[in-house]
């Protein structure tokens, strides 16, 4: 598993990038629940995340609505299968609007740059 935390901070909303390996929405719950025995990830509000694998493509917005479709089209635009990507934010009291997609666009790429998936 490759994090990347503190990546983003807008109003008081922090945000962090998580992924590795993954071929099944069962090793997708495996991997969420691993990243949840953080307590940090298990409280944060959202922990959005995106996969393509066998089982088709596999998202969840976790409340965080639309944020799963970005991860997967930026998923399937780089060619990235097998590899489950998680955006989670911390909620910071103000509402983004529209910048929470902007945000999660830029966690992709900050994780595409750096962890450099397969």
């Amino acid at each position: 598993m490759q994090q990347y935390e503190n990546i983003i901070s807008d109003r008081g909303s922090k945000y962090a990038v998580s992924g590795g390996p993954c071929h099944s929405a069962q090793e997708a719950e495996a991997f969420l629940k691993q990243l949840k025995k953080t307590k940090k990830y298990a409280k944060a509000r959202h922990n959005t995340w995106g996969l393509i694998c066998q089982d088709g493509s596999l998202k969840n917005d976790d409340g965080e609505s639309g944020a799963g479709m970005i991860i997967l089209q930026m998923l399937e635009r780089e060619q990235i299968h097998d590899h489950i990507v998680v955006v989670t934010r911390w909620y910071g009291g103000k509402h983004l609007g529209g910048d929470r997609f902007k945000h999660v666009k830029h966690a992709m790429r900050h994780y595409f740059d750096h962890a450099k998936p397969k």
